[in-house]
């Protein structure tokens, strides 16, 4: 069963950046889409972004689009996630998570494996 281990978050203060990284237990395949999703205190788990393990293929909120960019490196099987210019509501835990297909990408329930999770705090 493919295990997926986020690193990298931490405190940053207003309009900074931080890169968190995913690293998956063994290969990705093909199929995957690998997606990174967030979720503030008291609130639901929503969609930041997603790459298409096939062909690179990325997909964004349209709330971080802009300022968020989501990689891959397929020879560490590692997806990440660079953000920059974060705000204090970019707070949450984020979380990796891998799905087969391309379909609904944005939808939390389409992805069957996900981390543990890291925490962003950005200060204003």
């Amino acid at each position: 069963q493919l295990q997926l281990v986020e690193s990298g978050g931490g405190l940053v203060q207003g309009g900074g950046s931080l890169m968190l990284s995913c690293a998956a237990s063994r290969r990705i395949f093909s199929m995957y889409v690998m997606g990174w999703f967030r979720q503030a205190s008291g609130k639901e788990r929503e969609f930041v972004a997603a790459i298409s393990w096939n062909d690179g293929s990325t997909y964004y909120a349209d709330s971080v689009k802009g300022r968020v960019t989501i990689s891959r490196d397929n020879t560490k099987n590692t997806v990440y996630l660079q953000m920059n210019s974060l705000k204090p509501e970019d707070t949450a835990v984020y979380y990796c998570a891998a799905k087969i297909g391309t379909m609904r990408y944005d939808l939390r329930n389409e992805y069957a494996l996900w981390g543990q999770g890291t925490q962003v705090t950005v200060s204003s």
